[in-house]
């Protein structure tokens, strides 16, 4: 049987202590400021990866991806689960979403209903890369401000949440923000992406 890393979950951050917290007991794990000479390894299965993800072709264009009991559908013509590039704009909302969650909920502002709506923008041509994202959050709780909310997202998308900073920088991310029934301007989010070399 082959050995599979972990899937630690949610992690929140707490200055230079990582909390892992999707075990039983929360794990902390000292964050270290890597040399600037240092880079990652070309290949994760030669370094120390922190994520993985295993799938199985179930037929036609039908695949079933995850570990254990932790599977989902996912179908490359969008007929019986989401397809490739809805799966990613699922992750987009439900990586920034926990984030959100989390933030307003440490401001003790918890969030009662959470819903997001990723719209995305393709290239006409191959390869029919995402090139544009429309993100609405639709937050309803009791005492939160449309500033904190506001700056739950930015935080989420700017700072913490692995899948957008894992998208090209020259992706045009807007978010939305409609709280209790309020829909605000839409607000362009810097990708961290493109702060990289």
């Amino acid at each position: 049987m082959e050995s599979r890393p972990p899937d630690f979950g949610m992690a929140t951050f707490d200055s230079e202590v990582l909390v892992l917290g999707a075990l039983p007991t929360p794990v902390e794990v000292m964050l270290l400021s890597p040399e600037p000479s240092v880079k990652p390894p070309a290949r994760p299965s030669v370094g120390n990866p922190i994520s993985h993800s295993h799938t199985v072709w179930r037929g036609d264009m039908r695949f079933e991806a995850g570990f254990g009991e932790r599977t989902h559908a996912i179908d490359g013509n969008s007929k019986t689960a989401p397809s490739p590039v809805e799966t990613l704009l699922n992750a987009v909302g439900t990586c920034a979403g926990s984030d959100v969650v989390d933030i307003l909920g440490k401001q003790r502002t918890p969030v009662s209903r959470l819903e997001i709506d990723v719209m995305a923008t393709r290239r006409p041509e191959f390869p029919r890369r995402v090139v544009s994202l429309e993100v609405t959050f639709t937050v309803d709780g009791k005492g939160i401000e449309a500033a904190a909310a506001e700056r739950a997202i930015q935080l989420s998308i700017e700072k913490y949440c692995t899948v957008a900073a894992s998208l090209a920088g020259d992706i045009v991310f807007t978010s939305i923000l409609v709280l209790n029934g309020k829909r605000g301007a839409p607000v362009e989010q810097p990708m961290f992406s493109a702060t990289l070399p």
